[in-house]
């Protein structure tokens, strides 16, 4: 308890209120920018996030702008049609309904409190049980972090957006990118080609700053090149009471999701909204009123990917496992600056861990307070043309990959990385599964290696032990599902379609 409440006088001082703040605002103008998104944002900051000079300050503007950009999205999807990130896309469907019968007002307001409210319970929830979670992974050794990489990986795989054999695809290469360097055992150079840069391995920012920032920008201009939008107007921002009271059971079914789906590996903000918005359209006794401007339909995915933006704190802080590509951005931020995730950052870094956790108290007041006021000064950048953007972002993605390390070489790495990030796009391919298993693919090598030192080369030490065994258990069913629910809709589609074949027959 008395950590907790030293958390709020950390998050009190004036430097990381201010950066809080900058953080929130950042993230909500991102979230308003359809294209750019929190993770490519995080990537072109982390050089900034280094030169502020005080960790807690640093990885409090980041998560700002993680948790920012869940709402800014919202008002793009609601009066443009057009989702500022990905988690705003299920909102589209009801929520620019509402703007084209003149409501566009109300599913803002909708949305700012369902937005406050889940991520409200969300950060209640993740103050009880992150501690918890922690002491209980202080026993986890090499083969835990192993088996738990190893689930990582394919979480993000199976559960993550898109095709799940591109997604593994993608996690492949970035397992593959993850050994390049110098071996940590051996002191043997891989996959190097005589280059004295590569011998060093390749960094992480550069990575995320080419296949999410540069990337994200080629994709972004050619998207939106030669399309006007025109924003719809907004009045009437405060919901009535009926609307709040149609909205309630959907907040709260929303923020139960969010949580729960938020602190799995590769469920995050995206998963969440479409499981919550699928979930009250099936449990509805009108569900042909989604799509057509149900309330439901925007209050339940925004709580839901406000919560679980929230809840994906919970593995990076505790486990150091991020569990989507943005806690990737924040999970490289610490290691910058020193710090390394992992479940005793609770008890040696208490002030850095609840200086983060009780900044989104404060952050999501000031979300609150802000998000309907600049409604209209959002709506005016939207009119600004994706050509005078995209210039000003790709030349502060270059000078944040330049003075990482002063080289020339980061810098063409990272265009490099962008073009293939641009060239996934337009294959089908998501860069997340790429960056999140180049994240995991170190920790999984290393702690795979030590494992076996420590069981004199006998793998199957990893099965018999309780705790890695029982992850591997889960990895095995995770793996298994996919196969298994196909053969299982193989069976029902022929006891489907069998009556109907009689019935023609007679």
């Amino acid at each position: 308890m008395d950590a907790f409440l030293n958390g709020f006088a950390v998050v009190a001082q004036p430097d990381t209120l201010l950066y809080c703040l900058i953080g929130v605002l950042i993230g909500m103008l991102i979230g308003v920018l359809p294209g750019l998104g929190p993770a490519a944002t995080m990537a072109i900051l982390l050089p900034i996030v280094v030169s502020i000079g005080d960790p807690i300050s640093g990885v409090v503007m980041m998560a700002g702008v993680y948790y920012g950009a869940q709402y800014g999205g919202t008002i793009t999807s609601v009066l443009l049609r057009l989702p500022g990130e990905a988690s705003s896309v299920v909102t589209v469907f009801d929520g620019f309904a509402l703007a084209k019968q003149g409501k566009a007002g109300t599913a803002l307001g909708i949305a700012a409190i369902g937005s406050f409210v889940g991520a409200t319970v969300s950060i209640i929830l993740l103050s009880l049980s992150a501690p918890l979670v922690a002491g209980w992974a202080v026993d986890f050794g090499p083969p835990e972090y192993a088996a738990l990489a190893l689930l990582g990986v394919l979480l993000v795989s199976t559960i993550g957006s898109g095709h799940p054999i591109k997604a593994l695809i993608a996690a492949s290469i970035g397992l593959l990118l993850a050994t390049v360097g110098r071996d940590q055992f051996s002191g043997a150079e891989r996959y190097t080609f005589g280059s004295l840069e590569l011998s060093q391995g390749i960094d992480f920012v550069v990575v995320a700053m080419g296949l999410f920032g540069v990337s994200e920008i080629l994709h972004n201009l050619e998207e939106r090149h030669g399309k006007p939008h025109v924003p719809a107007t907004v009045a009437d921002i405060w919901p009535s009471r009926a609307d709040l009271k149609v909205a309630a059971p959907a907040i709260g079914r929303g923020t139960g999701i969010g949580f729960f789906l938020g602190v799995l590996p590769g469920g995050g903000a995206v998963m969440s909204s479409l499981a919550a918005y699928a979930t009250e359209k099936r449990i509805s006794k009108t569900p042909e009123e989604f799509g057509r401007g149900s309330i439901k339909g925007v209050a339940a995915p925004e709580t839901a990917n406000n919560a679980a933006a929230t809840s994906s704190f919970i593995p990076l802080l505790t486990l150091g496992i991020p569990a989507n590509a943005s806690m990737a951005m924040l999970f490289a931020a610490l290691l910058v600056l020193g710090i390394t995730p992992s479940p005793a950052l609770v008890d040696e870094n208490p002030d850095l861990f609840w200086g983060v956790v009780n900044s989104m108290y404060v952050g999501n007041v000031i979300l609150l307070l802000l998000s309907i006021p600049l409604v209209g000064i959002f709506v005016r950048i939207l009119r600004v043309r994706p050509a005078i953007l995209a210039p000003i972002t790709a030349l502060i993605t270059i000078l944040g990959a330049y003075t990482l390390n002063n080289s020339t070489f980061d810098v063409f790495l990272m265009i490099a990385f962008g073009v293939i990030g641009y060239l996934m796009k337009k294959g089908g391919f998501e860069p997340g599964p790429m960056v999140l298993a180049f994240v995991l693919g170190a920790i999984l090598e290393n702690n795979v290696r030590r494992s076996l030192i420590i069981y004199d080369g006998d793998p199957t030490g990893f099965v018999k032990d309780p705790i890695s065994g029982t992850i591997l258990a889960a990895f095995v069913l995770v793996a298994a599902w996919p196969v298994a629910k196909t053969l299982l809709d193989r069976r029902r589609a022929p006891a489907t379609t069998t009556p109907d074949r009689d019935h023609a027959g007679v």
